[in-house]
């Protein structure tokens, strides 16, 4: 399982664990709950004949399923707050971490292993190279190959951020099983309502302290808001002078924050303080309570209390 309102990293990296655990002859299933709008085209293709009916479970199904000689994966995340299923980690007496995201003060403490890499791209760059560790023998078929490598793509933002060697190598792997990137491409390619959303972020994007852009993106009538917000802050970067930029949006009840860089300013620490995270260059955060001008308004208190302590 990965975290609530699954993306594609973490779908494409429970993909490569289940290939794993099937090659293996072991009866696997994936956490479904919400998902990320930007993933169900993806998570479609896996709703077919070649793919049993039990793939995906809920978390209800899951609980009731588990048993002492069970195996719990969780990827792509480390907090049990924000796993898909928070019920099964206090059953389940085997339980695995694979993440590429900076621990918290909120980890999985009962996990039987723990393998967090910061410096990876993504869990689906990590979960690739697993599954050439393990045996030659487990092949992933093409559009399991087009999962894990559009997992990459997303959150590597076409291999511009968090890129290293063995994130090509891994890219590469899955170019030999059969993931075409056109094809992947074509599969993320914007509604034209969500780029006008887009946009109207960029254009209404306010500069603090001149080298902090920050911004809000419409959630009313786009079909990805959490998605569009990320690229917003993304293409905000592309401003000369722009050190930093944060896209905040509402979609559920839950604020969510959108913070990226190039490399002089660590978003992550950031994002820390308002109780989220991620990496240097690309982070993120979610807050329940108030509206997006509270929420723009503490985001400017952090920067200008970050920078008066010298920590960015």
């Amino acid at each position: 399982m990965g975290h609530k309102i699954l993306d594609m990293d973490a779908f494409g990296a429970a993909i490569g664990i289940w290939r794993i655990a099937t090659s293996l002859n072991k009866k696997a299933h994936i956490l479904m709950g919400d998902v990320n709008p930007s993933a169900k085209p993806m998570i479609e293709k896996f709703k077919t004949a070649e793919y049993p009916d039990d793939l995906f479970i809920s978390e209800e199904k899951a609980v009731n399923s588990i048993t002492n000689e069970s195996l719990v994966v969780v990827v792509d995340v480390n907090r049990p707050s924000i796993t898909e299923g928070p019920s099964i980690l206090k059953k389940a007496k085997n339980i695995v971490v694979f993440d590429h995201h900076r621990q918290s003060s909120e980890i999985i403490t009962n996990a039987t292993l723990s393998y967090v890499e910061t410096f990876a791209s993504s869990a689906c760059e990590m979960v690739s190279e697993i599954v050439q560790y393990i045996s030659d023998d487990i092949k992933l078929k093409t559009v399991e190959a087009d999962a894990m490598y559009a997992g990459i793509v997303i959150d590597t933002q076409n291999f511009n951020v968090q890129t290293g060697v063995r994130t090509f190598e891994a890219a590469a792997f899955l170019k030999r099983c059969g993931a075409d990137v056109t094809r992947v491409r074509k599969m993320f390619r914007e509604d034209a309502i969500d780029y006008l959303a887009k946009a109207e972020a960029i254009h209404n994007a306010e500069i603090f302290k001149e080298c902090y852009a920050i911004s809000e993106c419409d959630s009313e009538n786009t079909a990805s808001p959490t998605l569009v917000c990320a690229q917003a802050a993304n293409d905000l970067l592309n401003i000369k002078g722009i050190k930093a930029s944060f896209v905040l949006t509402l979609y559920n009840n839950i604020i969510y924050i959108s913070a990226r860089s190039m490399d002089e300013v660590n978003v992550q620490t950031i994002m820390e303080k308002l109780g989220g995270g991620g990496h240097r260059s690309v982070a993120g955060a979610q807050i329940k309570e108030g509206t997006i001008e509270d929420a723009k308004k503490r985001v400017k208190e952090v920067l200008k209390e970050m920078t008066e302590k010298g920590e960015i």
